[in-house]
């Protein structure tokens, strides 16, 4: 985990693409899209049907790393309103037991704007906490500092003559925009018009490693 300062707030930007809040202990990820594969497969494009169990894996790993009291997914977290009916057993015992473990909250998305059966939890369209705005989607003109996903960004980068690309927060003065941490969710560029519309001018792509965080100005 390493230090990011954002409206006044100290935070912890983590590589898996999670936000680590410490005056709270609260953990937060964005875009999850359990159960994106079986949603494919409802429609005869077969993919491999693993994407919840390794994305929940991953996240129990977190938890368990990080030890919050506190987890806030800030929506999309289900890839379509009936994912949660979808879900392997295994992967339903396992969100289950986190979301029965902590103050879990689920902040609602485009892909699951009416959450009916959630493992547990609280759901929220949007929620305001010590000051910051939760949401799925950053919106625009909108004046308090605020937390959101929805843009799956990554910078893509050409290093020694190689291209790469890694998933990255992106942020202004006000706005935090969080990576995507399920496992089959691919990403769109950081610098998209799209995203920098979003947040407006002077944004910055942040890359969180094991040691440092990683800042990339982004053209507006």
């Amino acid at each position: 985990m390493v230090p990011l300062s954002f409206a006044g707030h100290d935070f912890r930007a983590l590589p898996e693409g999670a936000l680590y809040w410490p005056a709270r202990r609260a953990l937060l990820v964005a875009d999850l899209h359990f159960e994106k594969a079986s949603w494919f497969a409802l429609g005869g494009q077969m993919l491999p049907p693993y994407d919840t169990l390794a994305t929940l894996s991953a996240l129990t790993a977190l938890v368990e790393r990080v030890a919050p009291i506190e987890l806030w997914c800030l929506g999309d977290s289900f890839h379509d309103v009936e994912g949660c009916e979808r879900l392997p057993a295994q992967a339903r015992a396992m969100l289950t037991a986190l979301t029965g473990s902590l103050a879990w909250h689920w902040i609602t998305g485009n892909h699951d704007s009416v959450l009916v059966d959630h493992c547990g939890g609280v759901v929220h369209e949007e929620a305001e906490v010590d000051g910051l705005v939760l949401r799925h989607e950053a919106e625009v003109g909108e004046p308090r500092p605020e937390l959101s996903g929805h843009f799956h960004p990554k910078l893509r980068l050409t290093v020694r003559g190689r291209h790469v690309a890694r998933r990255c927060f992106v942020a202004t003065g006000t706005k935090l925009i969080l990576p995507a941490f399920g496992a089959l969710t691919g990403g769109l560029d950081a610098g998209h018009p799209e995203i920098v519309r979003a947040v407006g001018p002077g944004a910055e792509a942040l890359i969180a490693t094991e040691r440092k965080l990683l800042r990339f100005p982004l053209a507006a």
